[in-house]
């Protein structure tokens, strides 16, 4: 799917507002995307801006931008959007790490900060 490498790997951090990441994961349409060849130094290589329709809470075709990458790393996930990641073969992480890199780091490292119970979540609205 994407013009990179055989070795490229694809990971996709949801943002809402930069620079956190943030919960809300069905209804963004703002992604971070992350090169994790090198797992110590990710590299953030693309930014992908969607139009409303293109949030899952919204998308209802079979193909969508993010297809083909190897996780989506997120504050927050609703069970819906658990299951459609899971079918769409994504592997979906929920952090309480709000540093897009950081994150990255920690999910190349396997270990995924904790996310608070929504009710707790800060929202950066």
């Amino acid at each position: 799917m994407n013009e990179f490498s055989e070795d490229f790997q694809e990971v996709h951090v949801i943002r809402v507002r930069w620079p956190w990441v943030t919960a809300h994961a069905g209804k963004t349409r703002r992604f971070l995307i992350f090169d994790i060849s090198c797992p110590c130094s990710p590299r953030e290589v693309d930014r992908l801006d969607l139009g409303k329709e293109m949030s899952f809470h919204e998308f209802r075709g079979s193909l969508h931008p993010i297809d083909g990458v190897a996780a989506l790393i997120t504050g927050g996930a609703g069970e819906g959007f658990r299951v459609r990641m899971a079918q769409r073969g994504i592997e979906l992480i929920v952090t309480g790490e709000t540093d897009p890199v950081q994150a990255v780091i920690d999910y190349t490292q396997g270990v995924v900060k904790p996310a608070l119970p929504h009710d707790e979540h800060e929202h950066r609205h």
